[in-house]
């Protein structure tokens, strides 16, 4: 009688280069986007107490120094949100031609013209309520709030963004950016849709950061819930009909099948956003000396990549790339 053989997967393990081989997926500083909190005032490198490592930045000496290590690292791209000098029921500052991101924009393109600049499209970080929108009767007016995302997308190109990204989850935001964007001469700018965006819990220390909690009641009312996949395919898809050049999932870590759902439905590029919530979690559990952060963050980011993701928004990139030199070293 015949024994069966015995397979060996474990060969293709014995050695790192083996293992660096047959490797799947493999993470780069070209796969992330870093994202960037710009505040106004001079020297300003403030620490977000609930985000190590992450800092509000002025826009001068401050702001060019992070930049510069970013480049340094071979990383791309940067995403851009502001904190407003002041706030009101619409958010002024945000569709500014001299509001903070739009200067920030200004400053960056003019010492790196390749870089390539992602800017968030919200109303929150500059409303005095803190929603997403225009609230009327204590509800975000939708169609009242398109306008001004649309002019908020044609500020930030008009200073020098290469792709804007609506994040408020209001229906048609793609359309509307799309069709102000065309009609302002920027027909070659592109939309980095949030498209699938849950109300997590995991963004408590975002809100911190970009000062951006709402005043009154919750997002649920325009954020998705975090039970629904079928539904995040759908958001996706009609995002991707109104002319969106690459969608988002946000968060990441607790929603990896949404990611491989919504990877499966479309051929757009599709951007993962390591939110707030994760990255503070596991630099407060490293700092405990309860895991080991390289490896985690390595392992958590990979994840992302291989449930579909071509690129990633993490706090964690500059980390990520020094780590990755120090391997390929």
């Amino acid at each position: 009688m015949t024994t069966p053989q015995i397979h060996r997967p474990r060969r293709r393990r014995r050695t790192d280069a083996l293992r660096r081989l047959v490797r799947e997926h493999q993470l780069e500083p070209a796969d992330f986007i870093q994202p960037l909190f710009v505040v106004h005032g001079e020297r300003v490198t403030r620490e977000v107490p609930s985000m190590p490592g992450v800092h509000q930045l002025s826009v001068d000496q401050s702001l060019d120094c992070e930049v510069e290590t970013v480049r340094s690292l071979g990383i791309p791209a940067v995403l851009l949100f502001g904190l407003p000098a002041s706030k009101d029921e619409i958010g002024s500052e945000n569709f500014a031609e001299d509001g903070i991101v739009q200067r920030a924009l200004r400053r960056i393109r003019e010492r790196h013209p390749d870089l390539l600049l992602f800017t968030d499209v919200c109303c929150c970080e500059y409303t005095s309520h803190g929603h997403c929108g225009v609230v009327r009767d204590g509800v975000v007016d939708n169609d009242a709030t398109l306008e001004i995302l649309g002019r908020v997308a044609v500020t930030h190109a008009d200073a020098g963004a290469d792709i804007v990204a609506p994040s408020g989850m209001m229906d048609g935001m793609v359309r509307a950016i799309r069709e102000a964007l065309d009609g302002a001469g920027h027909a070659d700018r592109g939309i980095l849709s949030y498209a699938v965006k849950y109300a997590s819990a995991y963004y408590g220390p975002f809100r911190e950061a970009a000062d951006s909690a709402p005043a009154f009641g919750d997002r649920r009312q325009y954020q998705m819930d975090p039970a629904n996949v079928r539904e995040a395919v759908l958001e996706a898809e009609l995002d991707e009909a109104e002319g969106a050049d690459l969608l988002m999932v946000k968060p990441a870590l607790a929603y990896l099948d949404v990611v491989r759902a919504v990877r499966e439905r479309t051929s757009l590029p599709l951007v993962a956003y390591n939110v707030s919530g994760e990255y503070s979690m596991i630099k407060a559990a490293a700092r405990l000396g309860w895991i080991d952060e390289r490896r985690v963050v390595l392992e958590s980011l990979t994840g992302m990549r291989r449930a579909g993701a071509d690129a990633i928004i993490s706090y964690h990139a500059k980390d990520v790339a020094r780590w990755l030199a120090e391997e390929a070293g």
